[in-house]
């Protein structure tokens, strides 16, 4: 801990100190009135940009659904699925998600992402801390919103995505590890992706790739992060022997319908205006969640003889991360299409984990990693500029081309976060390990890493637990036994 401690004591001062001397560096001076003009703007000037009150005022409020999405969406929808005795760490990982990525997306992260390009891998720093992000638009992103309100934009899905990887190592890692690997894998694994895709000169988004709200920089990232995550950490004490039940699955379906509600600011809001396309986006994230519930529904109806509630939830979230980058960019039909292949795979996945051995605790890998792979190739499949003009046909509207450039954005996004998910791990287990001790897992991490309980138990502790003997039994003692803090 006391190296945790050091290692972000130091990032702190290094970034602050940075950001400062920028910030306080000033801007070019303008030109000077009555001088010559350029011989570029000898030519007709484009429209000047000019702010819209609704759309900008759209805009925030989809900042508002999309920040919803982590706390308290995905935070009730993981936190319910796991057992009691780890319900508060689990919440607390998207809750305390949103402050540490708010403060490195304002600091370095916006401008490593959405900054000056740099060869089409890496925003500049010339935004550093913020430096120049202000009131005006900013054309190459969005002409008629603040470019502040971009950022903020941004900046929720920047909080998500790193969120939706601690399904996968639910219940066993420490918690200042996942502080130290969040806050390296926003850095080095979300900040360069969302560049290639979305940045002003990203080389996917000069390539062609489309994703119109994240399946590639969200879903794809994320679920195979939290795979090499799942085997590096290891299976939880007990997997396969022990019963592992959801704790609260009223909570569980609470946080996904509110992932549902949020998922239209997430979708509709990549608009980046109150208009027609995101309209279109709205309807194809709805109607592709339903139609995923239905089909994950039915497939496991006709499985295992009985329909669950926990299967209905998981396949609506299923669809609307298969939804993400096509939504922009399809329309009604093709949306029940996707979602409905989408619920079916994805129960097919989630499945079929346990032949390959690997402990995701909440199915990250085949709700995200699989349905953010379908989504993505089912975008080169169904897109069509009569939909969005500014996007490109599919290989169903005769334009084969952009399949391949949608497996080439995937098997990028695949490399990126494989290889640099492996390195940070290895880098954050070196310094301050990655899982907790066998007794504090048994006890939980509530108390383990918390000393707190999510629910009041013989006057709020264990204590009706600790009366005999043997392991759990002296777990909770230990966990127990350590200071408290005062509230």
């Amino acid at each position: 801990m006391k190296r945790l401690t050091l290692a972000l004591g130091i990032s702190c001062i290094v970034f602050t100190a940075a950001t400062t001397v920028l910030a306080q560096t000033p801007a070019p001076p303008a030109a000077p009135a009555g001088a010559p003009a350029a011989p570029a703007a000898a030519a007709a000037a484009p429209a000047p940009s000019k702010i819209d009150k609704g759309d900008t005022a759209w805009m925030l409020t989809s900042c508002a659904l999309v920040l919803m999405m982590t706390a308290p969406g995905l935070a009730l929808f993981y936190g319910g699925m796991v057992r009691q005795k780890n319900a508060l760490g689990t919440l607390m990982q998207s809750f305390i998600i949103m402050a540490l990525i708010s403060v490195q997306w304002v600091l370095w992260g916006y401008t490593l992402a959405f900054g000056p390009d740099k060869g089409g891998i890496i925003g500049g720093l010339d935004w550093i801390g913020l430096r120049g992000v202000g009131g005006e638009p900013f054309d190459a992103y969005s002409k008629t919103i603040p470019h502040s309100v971009f950022m903020l934009f941004q900046m929720m899905f920047a909080i998500i995505t790193p969120a939706l990887i601690t399904g996968a190592f639910a219940e066993r890692k420490k918690f200042s590890a996942f502080i130290l690997f969040t806050l390296l894998w926003a850095t080095f694994v979300y900040d360069p992706l969302a560049h290639w895709v979305w940045g002003d000169g990203g080389w996917l988004k000069k390539l062609g790739a489309l994703d119109f709200a994240g399946g590639t920089v969200v879903h794809i990232s994320s679920g195979v992060s939290a795979l090499v995550c799942a085997i590096m950490i290891g299976k939880r004490r007990g997997y396969g022997h022990q019963p592992m039940q959801p704790h609260n699955l009223p909570m569980t379906v609470m946080g996904a319908a509110l992932l549902w509600f949020g998922w239209f600011g997430f979708n509709a809001g990549s608009a980046l205006e109150a208009n027609a396309l995101a309209a279109s986006a709205f309807l194809a994230t709805n109607t592709a969640a339903a139609a995923a519930a239905l089909g994950w529904m039915f497939t496991e109806w006709a499985t295992r003889g009985k329909p669950t509630v926990l299967g209905a939830a998981s396949g609506a979230v299923a669809g609307l991360v298969a939804i993400t980058p096509a939504s922009g960019f399809v329309g009604p039909i093709a949306s029940i299409i996707i979602g409905a292949i989408a619920g079916l795979v994805c129960y097919a996945a989630c499945n079929f984990k346990s032949r390959l051995g690997y402990d995701d605790s909440l199915d990250v890998v085949g709700v995200h990693a699989v349905g953010g792979t379908w989504g993505a190739l089912a975008t080169g499949l169904f897109a069509s500029k009569a939909v969005n003009d500014a996007g490109a046909d599919g290989l169903f509207y005769g334009n084969p081309g952009q399949l391949w450039i949608q497996i080439v954005a995937v098997l990028a996004t695949y490399v990126l976060a494989v290889v640099a998910t492996v390195i940070i791990l290895k880098i954050v287990d070196a310094l301050v390990g990655l899982r907790v001790s066998e007794e504090d897992e048994v006890a939980g991490l509530d108390l383990s890493q918390h000393s707190e309980t999510a629910y009041t138990l013989g006057g709020g502790s264990y204590s009706e637990f600790t009366s005999g003997s043997g392991a759990y039994t002296e777990a909770i003692r230990a966990a127990e036994s350590k200071a408290r803090p005062a509230h």
